[in-house]
């Protein structure tokens, strides 16, 4: 019972935290405020491979061999701009997580004091769930994620769960949009979560806004290293962003290190200055191609949110950024550089893959990803 207590007191503070701020405009997060530190997370323990996920989990011939099969197809006839919001979903689905026990409480496995995770909560419809908060309003890719389950339900009806759909796409997305060159295994076996709420987004998603030890901090809260941070930041090297959701960044600061390149704020205040709305692509250099540009932009100051910028306030970060650029001497991993960040995005998105996952006590296979079963 104590340790219930306890439990409930933390939601209900870190639940009033987040409500201390108005409305990030057009974001969805609390505005920077140097006066009010952005609640921090609690670090937790590194992840580790949940159980009951494999690779080749659905390949035995009583579940359902073609089953990544399937996703694929659906994937590979989507646009760049749904296959960018495939990766963006499979990381807004597994981000959202809450009452990590384990991050409070010793001798807990992660699992079971999870609520939402890996588990397709980012998918359920109605009020007040995860796809209609603030943040979540410019997601793409439901429709693709539907198509796809509906053709798994009529191949194999309650074999494969949404959870899973979720990452296979963003593997294959990944594929593609790297021209192959980001290719990996996706472990499955995931279960369906029943728990979708819009007010757990702000507390879990690294909002746009944040500094390198806010961004560090909600990774650590998900067991995932600043080197992994860096590393799956780089899908910033696709995808677009409205430009309501960098206004800190025009006009460019002053005097400052990590103040957006003049040229390319320039030119985003003329565009944005049609309206919040607008959309713009987070890599002007290769927008449709998910490389290491990111990282080139990151050391030219060409990146649109703070959180981006804030990668070369620390040595240890920025040194990996150079690395992922190949802003090195041909002898100190120019070319190695770029390949190497290839094999770490797949294994950080392999790892991010666990967190929170459900097994067959805390979830289902959802009939339609959209709506928990009936009972």
């Amino acid at each position: 019972m104590a340790k219930l207590a306890l439990l409930a007191v933390l939601a209900s503070l870190l639940g009033a935290v987040s409500c201390e701020f108005p409305i990030y405009a057009g974001y969805g997060f609390p505005p920077p405020n140097p006066s009010v530190p952005y609640p921090l997370p609690p670090a937790c323990p590194p992840l580790s491979p949940a159980p009951g996920l494999k690779v080749g989990y659905y390949a035995d011939k009583d579940k359902c061999p073609r089953a990544e099969e399937i996703v694929r197809k659906v994937v590979e006839k989507a646009t760049a701009g749904e296959k960018a919001g495939l990766i963006r979903l499979f990381f807004h689905d597994c981000f959202v997580e809450v009452i990590r026990v384990d991050c409070w409480l010793t001798n807990v496995a992660r699992w079971r004091g999870s609520l939402q995770g890996c588990d397709g909560s980012v998918l359920l419809s109605g009020p007040d769930t995860e796809r209609t908060a603030f943040p979540n309003l410019s997601l793409r890719g439901f429709e693709l994620i539907d198509e796809a389950k509906a053709k798994l339900e009529k191949h194999c009806p309650g074999i494969v769960s949404c959870a899973d759909i979720v990452a296979f796409a963003g593997r294959d997305a990944s594929y593609s949009l790297s021209y192959g060159r980001i290719n990996y295994r996706v472990p499955a076996g995931r279960y369906d979560g029943n728990v979708s709420r819009a007010a757990d987004t702000f507390q879990n998603l690294p909002p746009p806004f944040g500094d390198l030890a806010l961004t560090t901090a909600m990774f650590a809260a998900k067991g995932l290293n600043q080197n992994e941070m860096v590393v799956l930041s780089g899908a910033h090297s696709i995808g677009r962003s409205a430009c309501s959701s960098f206004p800190d960044r025009l006009p460019p600061a002053a005097n400052s290190s990590t103040a957006m390149e003049p040229k390319l704020a320039g030119q985003l205040t003329a565009t944005c200055s049609a309206g919040s709305s607008v959309n713009v692509p987070q890599d002007a250099v290769t927008p449709d191609r998910l490389d290491n540009q990111y990282y080139k932009n990151v050391m030219s100051r060409g990146v649109l949110f703070n959180s981006d910028a804030s990668l070369t306030t620390s040595s240890q970060t920025e040194d990996l950024v150079e690395f992922y650029a190949g802003n090195r001497p041909f002898l100190s991993g120019k070319f190695l550089g770029p390949v190497v960040w290839y094999h770490d995005f797949e294994d950080a998105m392999v790892k991010m893959g666990y967190i929170g996952v459900k097994t067959s006590a805390q979830g289902e296979i959802r009939k339609t990803c959209a709506f928990i079963n009936k009972t």
